[in-house]
């Protein structure tokens, strides 16, 4: 198994307790879905890109988005404790079926973003999951347009076209697309200072 083939779970955090809990912290939308969770792959501190499996004792949901969880074989803090900061992550294989306008941020990279008005524009580059709001970063000539990840602005995806529809604000194309002002007080190019006489042979 490899983290290409997996999507993230989530992390793992300080030890709880003295019988191998940790605290995670979840990156799912219901976690009260994975309350009979079987099983993890850890990516280890150090090891990047390495997947470890791991069995899941239990997982007890705890509020903003966090769990206790118990791994089999992890039973005191000192084995848990070489775990922090570990990620977990599951294969994709697992994810829960959406609906057929729904997508995953992995299912649309490549597609074209096609907007309401302006029709297509680019192509769907990345994903930033961030703290506060997701960024879809879209490659748009040449320059990468990041929009908020929200269902004011991004409509729904066609999987058979490989589109992804959306309705971007009036200006947003500009603030990147625009020099900066810097850009536009820069010369083209600078050849020295300007001078009035040829400068003087030397002795």
């Amino acid at each position: 198994m490899t983290i290409d083939d997996c999507y993230l779970l989530g992390s793992i955090g300080k030890t709880h307790g003295l019988k191998g809990f940790v605290v995670a912290f979840m990156d799912v939308e219901n976690l009260d879905e994975y309350r009979g969770l079987k099983s993890v792959y850890l990516e280890l501190p150090g090891k990047p890109g390495k997947l470890a499996p791991y069995g899941v004792d239990k997982l007890q949901p705890q509020p903003d988005n966090k769990a206790l969880l118990k791994l089999t074989g992890i039973d005191t803090i000192e084995a848990a404790e070489p775990l922090r900061n570990a990620k977990l992550y599951r294969p994709l294989t697992e994810l829960p079926e959406l609906a057929d306008d729904q997508f995953y941020f992995h299912d649309v990279i490549g597609y074209t973003v096609v907007d309401e008005t302006l029709g297509e524009l680019g192509t769907v580059e990345t994903f930033y999951e961030m703290p506060k709001q997701d960024l879809m970063g879209m490659r748009y000539q040449g320059k990468e347009i990041l929009v908020p990840v929200v269902d004011e602005l991004i409509s729904h995806a066609d999987q058979a076209e490989k589109k992804l529809y959306v309705n971007l604000p009036e200006g947003l194309l500009d603030v990147y697309l625009s020099p900066t002002s810097r850009e536009r007080d820069e010369p083209d190019e600078f050849d020295g200072p300007e001078t009035d006489s040829e400068p003087e042979d030397k002795k």
